[in-house]
């Protein structure tokens, strides 16, 4: 199942749960708010780890993709040249930062407008969102680098629309004379 589609599943389900919680409780409030903070302290705690056992690793194994330029951009798929390594670095610090945008919408939702609901269902699926990241899947969880968590990954797009990353010999190739054939024009 799409992760995007079993998130909202769940979304409704906490959704439901949610308005049976009597939040007006201060005694319940806080205890929700302690969950919530230490969920997302949990979740940067894992990836923190996720990041350490990826330096420990230290796969250096080149990964050479193509990452498509804006839709309303004429310009060519720019090519991308890292390792393994460094993409597994990038991909947890763009999930960590997503975690930390999650923490600030949370703080406006709550502590400005003073909704409670999306405390208690962030603060669970943030722990979930962690576990079926597919940095997770491979540095925790143990699964080889292939097929849906062969990199460069694919990023979960709710509408089942793929995204235009590829890392197959032709597209890497033809990204590779494009830049040549510029560099020579300059």
């Amino acid at each position: 199942m799409n992760p995007a589609i079993l998130n909202l599943v769940v979304s409704l389900g906490l959704m439901q749960v949610a308005r049976k919680i009597p939040f007006e409780d201060e005694n319940v409030l806080l205890a929700v708010r302690i969950g919530y903070v230490a969920s997302m302290a949990i979740s940067f705690l894992v990836y923190q780890w996720i990041a350490s056992k990826i330096r420990a690793k230290n796969d250096t194994t080149v990964l050479k993709y193509t990452e498509p330029a804006s839709p309303m951009s004429q310009e060519e798929p720019q090519l991308i040249t890292t390792t393994n390594r460094d993409y597994d670095l990038q991909e947890t610090s763009k999930l960590i930062k997503g975690l930390f945008t999650s923490l600030a919408m949370m703080a406006f939702l709550h502590g400005y407008l003073k909704y409670t609901q999306p405390l208690f269902i962030q603060g669970i699926l943030g722990v979930k969102n962690v576990f079926d990241s597919k940095p997770a899947k491979v540095w925790i969880f143990g699964n080889e680098a292939k097929g849906d968590l062969k990199r460069p990954w694919k990023a979960a797009n709710p509408f089942g629309m793929g995204d235009d990353v590829k890392s197959d010999a032709a597209s890497v190739k033809q990204a590779e004379k494009s830049i040549g054939s510029s560099n020579k024009a300059e």
